[in-house]
């Protein structure tokens, strides 16, 4: 017995050194007391590295010389989108799982829109609250990093801050805490899922009115005119209004007010104000006090903003970027001397990439264009009424797919596969169409390794998603939106984003090549908080070593 004992003991050591990610004789590196998760909206990759030579010494440079970076790091899912993007880097899962497949969809049964982080049970505190606000993560369908954390330790808090609702409560998981940016009064505010009303320190950071000490300043940028040479001018014919820098914040205006505090997003101000908030929660709750690990979770909404009205490759984006680097540098330091530099770890990423405008792809003799959705789906339905009889047999585009309408389809007798493939031949059929893949393909995978049919099947998800899925062929765009550009596809300038990393205790500095995903960051942190991989996690961890 005393024989088969030690057997034993022997295996359960042996296990257990089978566990350990560290070498023979050293000690395993502490968890992180606080994980600083960031996210810039709306920032690809090329960004990063095309402005290194501007960059403060310890702002992205931190990572960039002295961190970890992932130099080829992708979106694997079709439609890039910020909900979708926020949805997948903590839960290390694709649309299919975790629900979220685009910022709004159309309800399959009704057809009325139905948005990501939507909920009418809670309302935000001190705050009006519409209809498609987002109020909770209720459509999200699987679990964080945060969540992991928080079941395997109560003691451990999580924090989501955004400009946006979808940038802080979906990073924020189902058991984090999330607060939004409110255009109309400057302040954040949580809502009712979380609580009843706010911590003290909440409303001692309002109390001082930060947003109001941005009226009457200008966003000017850093360098002379001839520093911005790889960018476009400024006021460019295409771009939306304001498109020029310097800019006044609450010009025309005799004191702050909705229009002033709502201003404040396409700014490097409205990201300023969101480190702010970031600093006050880190003091008021308490975060990296104590050995059970946090999160905090910080999506910069501004440069989403700028790249939208004037593009990625504006001199207004250009600068922005430039602001938020020096902002990172002073927060950087902030949490150096408050939490301990060898305390923390740091994350960076973005939600996706951008396209460049189409009238800048057409002036560099690219094929490029817009489509106009509304007349797409009346040119489908007509096609669909001269072969099956008059109706709106196409509802909607929902999440860059056609949602049909079941109940006619059924009522009329119609064959779906067969309407499904005169739908797509008359997609195809239009110059700003690269592919379309129907729900049975989709629900069955049977076009596995064709164009863009894996990304798609990441996209899509078989109780929320639309029955005709499509992709544009690259620089096209939809005209239903009204910015000068936007995302949404599966071409790199959209999917190829930063991985950015700092903490040396947890990792070697140092560039990797090697094609990595965004979700792959969800296992990787797991690892280092030692904690299981979120559920539904379809990533690996990082090499880090």
């Amino acid at each position: 017995m005393r024989i088969h004992s030690l057997k034993v003991l022997a295996l359960a050591l042996a296990l257990a050194t089978a566990g350990c990610a560290t070498a023979p004789g050293t000690a395993a590196p502490a968890k992180p007391k606080l994980v600083v998760f960031l996210v810039v909206d709306g920032l690809p990759q090329w960004q990063v590295v095309a402005y290194r030579d501007q960059l403060a010494p310890d702002g992205l440079r931190r990572f960039l010389d002295r961190g970890r970076w992932f130099s080829d790091a992708y979106y694997g899912h079709s439609y890039t989108v910020t909900a979708a993007g926020h949805a997948a880097m903590l839960t290390g899962a694709y649309p299919h799982r975790t629900g979220i497949i685009g910022n709004d969809w159309r309800n399959r049964d009704t057809n009325e829109m139905e948005y990501c982080t939507g909920d009418t049970a809670h309302t935000y505190i001190g705050h009006k609250t519409n209809k498609l606000d987002g109020t909770s993560p209720k459509n999200l369908n699987v679990e964080t990093v945060g969540d992991v954390l928080r079941r395997a330790d109560a003691r451990s808090k999580v924090i989501g801050i955004s400009g946006k609702d979808r940038g802080a409560i979906l990073p924020a998981g189902k058991t984090g805490t999330a607060y939004m940016y409110m255009s109309q009064t400057g302040e954040f505010a949580s809502t009712t899922f979380y609580m009843k009303e706010h911590p003290e320190w909440v409303k001692a950071f309002h109390a001082g009115k930060p947003a109001d000490k941005y009226f009457g300043q200008e966003w000017k940028p850093l360098y002379a005119d001839n520093a911005y040479g790889k960018s476009l001018a400024d006021d460019q014919k295409w771009y939306s209004k304001g498109g020029k820098l310097p800019k006044k914040m609450g010009e025309g205006q005799d004191k702050p007010g909705a229009l002033f505090y709502g201003g404040l997003q396409p700014t490097p101000f409205g990201d300023a104000l969101a480190l702010d908030f970031a600093r006050a929660a880190i003091a008021g709750e308490g975060l990296g006090r104590d050995d059970a690990p946090d999160i905090i979770s910080i999506s910069l909404s501004g440069h989403d903003y700028v790249n939208h009205g004037y593009s990625a490759e504006s001199r207004l984006s250009h600068d922005h970027l430039l602001q938020i680097d020096r902002m990172l540098e002073s927060f950087f330091q902030h949490l150096d001397a408050t939490v301990g530099r060898d305390n923390y770890l740091v994350v960076m990423t973005a939600d996706h990439g951008f396209s460049p405008a189409v009238e800048q792809s057409q002036a560099e003799g690219r094929a490029a264009g817009k489509l106009s959705g509304s007349q797409t789906v009346a040119k489908v339905n007509a096609a669909l009424s001269a072969r099956f009889g008059d109706g709106a047999w196409v509802r909607s585009i929902s999440a860059l797919g056609l949602l049909f309408d079941h109940k006619l389809v059924a009522d009329r007798k119609v064959d779906f596969a067969a309407m499904s493939e005169e739908a797509r031949r008359v997609l195809l059929a239009d110059p700003g169409i690269a592919v379309a893949y129907t729900r049975v393909e989709l629900e069955s995978g049977s076009k596995s390794g064709q164009p863009f049919f894996d990304a798609m099947e990441k996209a899509w998800n078989r109780e929320r998603s639309a029955d005709l899925q499509f992709v544009m062929k690259p620089y096209w765009m939809l005209t239903s939106s009204t910015s000068a550009t936007t995302h949404g596809s599966p071409y790199p300038y959209d999917t190829h984003v930063p991985i950015l990393m700092y903490g040396p205790a947890w990792m070697k500095p140092g560039r990797i090549d090697s094609r990595v995903e965004v979700v792959d960051i969800a296992p990787t942190l797991a690892r280092i908080l030692s904690i299981p991989a979120p559920s539904a996690s379809e990533g690996k961890p990082l090499p880090l070593r």
